[in-house]
């Protein structure tokens, strides 16, 4: 998109900071009655009179965290709002606002800004947030992305990653894996294009995991069907890092161990082909893939009955006594402690 000389190009030293601001918000409108000033000011002013406010910031760095070879810039920008809105929503809150801070180099025109600001002005209206502010500056190489998220909730449906016991139950929503499959789909593809410009690939079996890659959607709905159920989920989080992950959060935040059954780890049959297809283990996927942005939550036993057959959730294990450890079962009914194998954004070599 961006070395496409038939399109037009507008430089950002031609609107300069504050004209580039006004452009890419000239017509963004707020819709949530608790946004009081949105864009226009030193800072927004929100009024949550006696609701809680929940706070998110996510920092996402090209070379690091997408790849523009294959990632559009409006996916980018409608993934980077989903990626915020998900932490709200693992708080069992409701998102209400965001902010949106860019670093650019000169290598990116204005109208490359418009197509990131089309996905992200697009994710705000799907989730019903409000952009009400936010900062743009100039980059030494590539683009920065960080967005706040602000969200509210009552404090009693507040949940945290503590709070769970050694009887609850471990539920996760939809399926897991699929978005890092799609990623090395996507980088597979690259190599080929890289080696054969004139190669066109043939990505219509992959439809579902490269979506899940580069447009992965929040679990808005949760905290309105757990509410509906009357179910209060005892600890939270969503999985961004990977599901094995995740769960040793949880486990470690509410001093606790966990059994987790392979045979009842969510999982997509297409994932399946393509695991095959590559030679990857689609456990070892499941467990460590991240970027699938479901929520993995506890609940008491005694809520079993209520969420049992929703489509929505998959009871995949239960907490146990801390001494008991953090255990795979696998379909051998063999015990294997769980690692921590997922994205680790400090690990050496990234």
């Amino acid at each position: 998109m961006i070395e496409d000389k038939n399109q037009q190009r507008t430089s950002l030293s031609a609107l300069g900071e504050f004209g580039l601001i006004g452009h890419l918000t000239r017509d963004i409108e707020t819709s949530q009655p608790s946004t009081l000033k949105g864009i226009g000011d030193d800072g927004a002013v929100l009024d949550f009179k006696d609701k809680k406010v929940v706070v998110s910031t996510d920092l996402v760095i090209e070379g690091v965290h997408f790849d523009l070879a294959y990632m559009p810039l409006k996916h980018l920008g409608y993934k980077a709002v989903v990626v915020n809105v998900s932490d709200i929503c693992a708080m069992n809150a409701t998102p209400t606002q965001i902010t949106v801070s860019i670093a650019v180099s000169n290598r990116f025109p204005v109208e490359a800004l418009d197509e990131l600001y089309d996905g992200i002005k697009h994710a705000a209206k799907v989730y019903g947030v409000d952009i009400v502010g936010g900062d743009t500056t100039s980059s030494q190489k590539g683009m920065i992305l960080s967005i706040t998220a602000i969200g509210e909730a009552e404090a009693e449906d507040i949940t945290y990653r503590a709070g769970a016991t050694s009887t609850d139950l471990l539920i996760v929503t939809g399926d897991v894996g699929a978005a890092y499959m799609g990623l090395q789909v996507l980088e597979r593809e690259k190599q080929v294009f890289q080696v054969n410009p004139n190669n066109q690939p043939d990505l219509d079996p992959y439809n579902y995991l490269i979506e899940r890659q580069l447009k992965p959607e929040a679990r808005k709905d949760i905290k309105a069907i757990l509410k509906a159920l009357e179910v209060q989920p005892t600890s939270m989080i969503d999985v961004s890092d990977g599901l094995s992950s995740e769960i040793i959060h949880l486990c470690k935040n509410s001093g606790l161990g966990a059994s987790l059954y392979e045979e009842k780890i969510p999982v997509d049959p297409q994932l399946i082909n393509v695991c095959e297809e590559f030679n990857i283990d689609i456990t070892t996927v499941a467990l460590n893939g991240g970027e699938d942005y479901e929520l993995l939550f506890t609940i008491k036993q005694a809520d079993y009955d209520k969420i049992k057959g929703n489509p929505n959730f998959t009871v995949i294990g239960h907490m146990t006594e801390e001494s008991a450890g953090i255990n795979l079962v696998t379909r051998a009914n063999t015990q294997i402690p769980l690692k921590a194998r997922g994205w680790n954004a400090l690990s050496e070599g990234e």
